[in-house]
């Protein structure tokens, strides 16, 4: 069995946060959502628990902060191609989400963050195979 990645993320407004998810194509596991969390299948090896406050404060002795306003956390996650980052930045803007600073362009990658209405900040990117493979300054270099 390969590792899976669950990210808790808090929110204010349960129902808000699953359109928004939807909105950027993940699907809401019934299974293990209700009242107090919704699971975001974003694939088969992501998946994300969107909590209320209220709920997600029972799963640790520290202070849930408030994400609008403080960063613990950048959720990064790869696209297949700019395009693809470009399309579910889209998605997110339509669905209520905010671009905190501009498009992040170095040449063999390419990401845009997106705020979900609760703040939490998910970066996607788009890297180049190569440049994946052989490391930056090599890809920068075979292009120069």
């Amino acid at each position: 069995m390969s590792t899976q990645i669950f990210v808790n993320i808090a929110t204010s407004d349960l129902e808000r946060s699953k359109a928004f998810y939807t909105a950027l194509g993940c699907e809401i596991n019934p299974l293990f959502t209700d009242e107090n969390a919704a699971c975001v299948v974003w694939d088969e090896q992501v998946y994300f628990m969107v909590l209320t406050r209220e709920y997600f404060a029972t799963f640790t002795d520290k202070q849930v902060v408030d994400a609008s306003g403080s960063a613990q956390v950048l959720i990064a996650l790869s696209r297949e191609s700019r395009e693809d980052v470009d399309a579910v930045l889209a998605a997110g803007l339509a669905a209520g989400g905010t671009e905190p600073r501009d498009a992040q362009d170095y040449g063999f990658m390419y990401s845009r963050d997106l705020e979900d209405p609760d703040g939490t900040i998910l970066e996607f990117m788009y890297m180049d195979p190569a440049a994946a493979e052989q490391g930056p300054e090599a890809f920068l270099a075979a292009d120069a």
